[in-house]
């Protein structure tokens, strides 16, 4: 089996789990420390003549984070492909368990019940917040509903001001954002790298918790370790101004 993933969480997964399976990844995938394999360019604009030349027996892609052209061209050239598209963390764990044993894991490994055990009781903040997340600025770019990283932080007690909206991504402005009086302001250093020195200073009063995007958005191995790190962060929030 040949396996190219084209997402840093599954790349991650892949070759934790099953060592010698993976033949490439993107410049973007950056963890298992040390990985050592082809690379293919990132993941919204990959090089697919490098994808073929693997000679891929499967193309690990994922809605949110691949473009639909790229798995369409990659069938129409006959490679097979799988993409994911988790939206809780059940929904993750049970993708993930389907997609190791395709790919000939004898048994789900360690992490992955690790995580299940992690996620059947995870710490909550009490009383659990009303929150604004932001993914994107210039321009603002919130969470809204239906996203596996909402689940998880409705999991740690996050109640998302945005979860009923429309837009699974809503773009509202600065000013529509503190109109919300959100009792907590979450931001994660991915996609957008957001730091105490920059998103923070926008929401002026309003405690803001620095979050790692990997253990918010990344469905694999960090999410073993994900409740019990998030969970830390989001009680230890910082304020501006």
């Amino acid at each position: 089996m040949r396996v190219v993933s084209l997402v840093p969480s599954l790349t991650e997964a892949v070759a934790l789990t099953l060592p010698g399976v993976l033949v490439g990844a993107t410049d973007w995938c950056s963890h298992p420390a040390g990985l050592d394999v082809a690379r293919v360019g990132g993941s919204k604009y990959p090089d697919l003549d490098r994808v073929r030349a693997l000679r891929p027996d499967l193309v690990l892609l994922n809605v949110e984070e691949n473009r639909r052209g790229d798995a369409d061209a990659l069938r129409a050239a006959g490679v097979p492909v799988r993409v994911t598209y988790p939206r809780t963390v059940p929904g993750a764990l049970t993708e993930l368990a389907e997609l190791l044993a395709e790919l000939g894991a004898p048994a789900e490994p360690s992490w992955l019940l690790a995580a299940r055990r992690a996620w059947a009781d995870p710490p909550r903040l009490a009383p659990p917040r009303r929150a604004v997340v932001p993914v994107w600025r210039r321009p603002w770019v919130v969470l809204g509903g239906d996203t596996f990283a909402g689940d998880v932080l409705h999991r740690l007690g996050v109640v998302n001001a945005y979860d009923q909206h429309d837009e699974r991504y809503p773009r509202p402005s600065l000013a529509e954002l503190r109109e919300q009086r959100p009792e907590l302001v979450v931001l994660p250093d991915e996609p957008y790298r957001f730091t105490a020195e920059d998103g923070p200073e926008a929401f002026a009063g309003t405690p803001c918790a620095l979050l790692s995007g990997r253990h918010l958005t990344w469905y694999g191995p960090s999410l073993a370790e994900a409740p019990a790190l998030l969970a830390d962060q989001l009680s230890r929030p910082v304020l501006a101004g």
